[in-house]
């Protein structure tokens, strides 16, 4: 039986009817993101349940294996073809997150009211899980990050999120996840024929009131 991360969570109201599950970068936990609820102006929504999960401690190759809280091992940063990937410890995760979706099913919400969402290692997470999930999806929020291991979404994706919109956004002077890594994937995804809104800033790897204001425009599109 797959283990249910401990989460940060945040209600909008007494009985929720969607949910954002929204996952951290390296490093980080669920507590980095929660704050972002009361900034977010979602107005005229049904409540909506925030689960703002901690992914699992584990040691991280490009930090030295220094343990901390990560969805998946960084073996470089490698930019080139020959890019490695911890393809295990996506799959591990991507576990982890379909577990906080049914758990949300279970607790009343249908998968085609959550939203997948993340920054950085969250959203590739995002990306792995969402693109293979088998059923329909109200959306992916992904954040300053770009989809793991590319070469295989075509044939491992789920016709089910097929018209599932996706949100990218990302720092045009980002040193970490440099932008083009992010409009790499954001072609492939387009090829694929996927649904699309992007949108980049003049920030690092961070966050800025514009995105805010464009996620808070998102999340009232895909979760009337």
């Amino acid at each position: 039986m797959t283990t249910v991360l401990d989460s940060i969570e945040i209600n909008t109201s007494a009985s929720p009817e969607l949910a954002v599950i929204w996952m951290h970068g390296l490093g980080d936990s669920g507590d980095g993101w929660a704050p972002i609820v009361n900034e977010l102006n979602l107005d005229g929504l049904p409540g909506i349940r925030f689960v703002f999960p901690h992914a699992p401690m584990q040691p991280v190759t490009l930090n030295n294996g220094y343990v901390m809280r990560s969805w998946y091992d960084i073996l470089s940063l490698d930019a080139g073809t020959n890019r490695r990937e911890d393809e295990n410890g996506l799959r591990e995760s991507q576990k982890l997150v379909e577990a906080l979706i049914a758990r949300e099913n279970a607790r009343g919400i249908p998968t085609s009211r959550i939203v997948l969402g993340g920054f950085s290692q969250g959203c590739a997470m995002t990306l792995q899980a969402g693109l293979r999930h088998p059923e329909k999806l109200a959306g992916l929020m992904c954040l300053s990050g770009y989809l793991p291991l590319a070469d295989k979404a075509a044939a491992e994706r789920s016709a089910a999120n097929q018209d599932t919109p996706i949100f990218m956004v990302h720092g045009t002077m980002d040193p970490v996840i440099p932008i083009s890594r992010a409009t790499a994937s954001r072609d492939l995804l387009a090829r694929l024929g996927y649904n699309i809104e992007w949108h980049d800033y003049p920030m690092q790897h961070s966050a800025c009131a514009e995105e805010v204001q464009h996620i808070s425009a998102w999340l009232k599109k895909v979760m009337q």
